[in-house]
């Protein structure tokens, strides 16, 4: 996947500019992003502060590590029925 040139916090702080008053074909202009872009953003990160971005991303690492851990468990579990089967 593509790394984005943004930050999360960077982004968090583009969005607050458009709720300030900006308008938004403006604001894109100023950061040389698409309207689509920003509209992705805002679904994605509308609302966040910088704490709540920060946890988030927390949640989202740890989401990701019990996902890893929860496969290779499933593997493990099934070479394990599979050898049972195979014994009897």
């Amino acid at each position: 996947m593509k790394k984005s040139r943004f930050t999360e916090s960077k982004i968090v702080s583009i969005l607050k500019e458009a709720d300030s008053g900006m308008q938004v074909k403006e604001l894109c202009r100023k950061h040389g992003i698409s309207d689509a872009t920003y509209y992705n953003w805002k679904a994605k990160y509308g609302g966040l502060d910088a704490s709540e971005l920060k946890r988030l991303k927390e949640l989202e690492a740890e989401n990701a590590k019990l996902k890893r851990m929860y496969a290779d468990l499933a593997l493990e579990n099934s070479a394990m029925k599979d050898l049972i089967t195979k014994k009897l």
